[in-house]
């Protein structure tokens, strides 16, 4: 069970990994690597540069995120920080997904109605 859970987690962290970042972001600008090992110290699980990079390279495409190359260290890094327009969308996801989370404890998993008619969920293995 307690595998399950880690793989609903993951698979959890992963559909939001872009709000993730952009809330990373919220609170100071950041290279690819602190990024990375930011979603492994706070998620306990790991996304690569394969999966990061485009993904802020996608935000940064959409104007969510700005970037701006720093060559004061020992070795340049590009920095990514937050716009406006991703604060933007930061403020109404965090809205969206608190009605998500509220709607789903006040009626209970179980009590889901599902196709859009009267059929009720019967247990969350139905989620899949």
């Amino acid at each position: 069970m307690r595998q399950e859970l880690k793989k609903v987690e993951i698979k959890l962290v992963r559909s939001l990994l872009d709000l993730v970042i952009l809330q990373f972001l919220k609170s100071q600008p950041m290279h690819g690597y602190q990024i990375i090992t930011s979603i492994r110290k706070n998620f306990g699980v790991y996304f690569g540069p394969s999966t990061v990079y485009p993904l802020l390279s996608n935000l940064e495409e959409k104007g969510y995120i700005k970037s701006q190359w720093d060559v004061n260290n020992d070795r340049p890094r590009k920095v990514y920080s937050l716009k406006p327009e991703g604060q933007s969308l930061l403020n109404g996801t965090e809205e969206s997904l608190n009605h998500i989370c509220r709607r789903l404890t006040s009626i209970g998993l179980n009590r889901l109605y599902i196709n859009g008619n009267n059929d009720l969920l019967k247990s969350p293995q139905r989620l899949r």
